[in-house]
């Protein structure tokens, strides 16, 4: 029990410290990979009937999928942002029917959309850092200044 508390809290710690040195593409990325690793996690919790787990995992991927959909700049972003806007609309509308109805299929399915949106920003995130430092990518975050925000694990 010990064990799994100090390791609950290096996790904390780990997260806190990367979340802190991270740039603003990279904190996209951090929300939906906690995202996709919740609704797997959730799917465990399904599958082992922890309906409070379930409910608890589920609630934050919503939460994080409303940051997500707040973030959005639709001045800047155009029809992107509009289009996202809707996916991630749609996104959460189909985590509520996964929850009340506990169906995994329904959350591969946004699990897939998720991928497939992260999978779009992470190439984004490869021009901006070929931009940001003359050619050469670099997932080395340190000098991209602190950002006071955590993503909680």
């Amino acid at each position: 029990m010990m064990y799994k508390s100090g390791a609950k809290q290096y996790q904390q710690v780990n997260v806190t410290s990367e979340v802190l040195d991270a740039d603003p593409h990279r904190l996209i990325q951090l929300l939906m990979e906690a995202a996709l690793t919740r609704m797997a996690q959730s799917k465990g919790a399904i599958e082992r009937k922890d309906m409070e787990e379930k409910a608890k995992l589920l609630g934050r991927v919503g939460e994080i999928i409303q940051t997500l959909q707040s973030s959005l700049d639709h001045q800047s972003g155009g029809d992107i942002a509009s289009n996202l806007d809707r996916l991630y609309d749609y996104m959460i509308r189909r985590l509520l029917e996964a929850t009340r109805h506990n169906d995994v299929d329904m959350i591969d399915e946004i699990m897939g959309l998720m991928l497939e949106v992260k999978t779009g920003w992470d190439g984004i995130r490869e021009e901006y850092l070929r931009g940001a430092h003359g050619g050469q990518v670099s997932t080395d975050n340190s000098d991209s200044g602190r950002l006071g925000s955590t993503i909680s694990a």
